[in-house]
C-alpha cells in the first residue's frame, strides 16, 4: 500500500512539475484528439465544487484519510485491498501537498470543455474508488456463492 502511494505521489508532483514548469499559469496547450494540457489552480475539491473552502477541505480529507486507513487496518487480508488504499492514499496525499506548498491544486489535463480540468493525483483517486469497489464486492460475491 505504501508503495503504490509513494509511486502516485511522485508521478502527480513531477507531472505538476513539469506543467509548472512549461505551461504558463492560465495557459494551455493542445495534446491530441481534443485533450489540453493547461495549468490552472483549484481551491476546492472533486469538480471543483468547495472553492475557497480550504479549512472545511482540510477536515473532509483528514476525516477521508483517517476512515481510509480504518478500513484497510480492519480489511488487510482481503486480496488486492492494498492497491486501491495505495492509490486513494497517494492521491489524496498528492493533493495536500499542492494545497500545503501552493494553496491550491494544480490541475492539468482539461479532456472536454464542460469537464473541469484534472491531474494524476485524482485520476488515482478516482480509479482507486472503482477498484476499491470492485475489491469489495469481488469477495463479497465470493462469500455469497459459498
Amino acid at each position: 500500500m505504501l508503495a503504490v502511494a509513494v509511486i502516485v505521489i511522485a508521478c502527480d508532483q513531477v507531472t505538476k512539475a513539469l506543467v509548472d514548469g512549461n505551461i504558463a499559469r492560465g495557459d494551455g496547450e493542445d495534446l491530441v484528439l481534443g485533450i489540453r494540457l493547461v495549468n490552472v489552480r483549484n481551491t476546492g475539491v472533486a469538480f471543483s465544487s468547495l472553492q475557497g473552502a480550504g479549512a472545511l477541505i482540510g477536515v473532509i480529507v483528514a476525516i477521508a484519510l483517517v476512515a481510509l486507513l480504518w478500513y484497510f487496518a480492519r480489511n488487510a487480508g482481503r486480496p488486492l485491498i492494498w492497491l486501491p488504499t495505495g492509490m486513494l492514499l497517494g492521491g489524496a496525499l498528492g493533493n495536500v501537498i499542492d494545497r500545503i506548498r501552493k494553496g491550491a491544486v494544480v490541475d492539468f489535463i482539461k479532456a472536454v470543455e464542460f469537464w473541469p480540468a484534472f491531474n494524476v493525483a485524482d485520476i488515482s483517486v478516482t480509479l482507486g474508488v472503482i477498484l476499491l469497489l470492485w475489491v469489495m464486492e469481488r469477495r463479497d460475491a465470493a462469500h455469497r456463492r459459498a
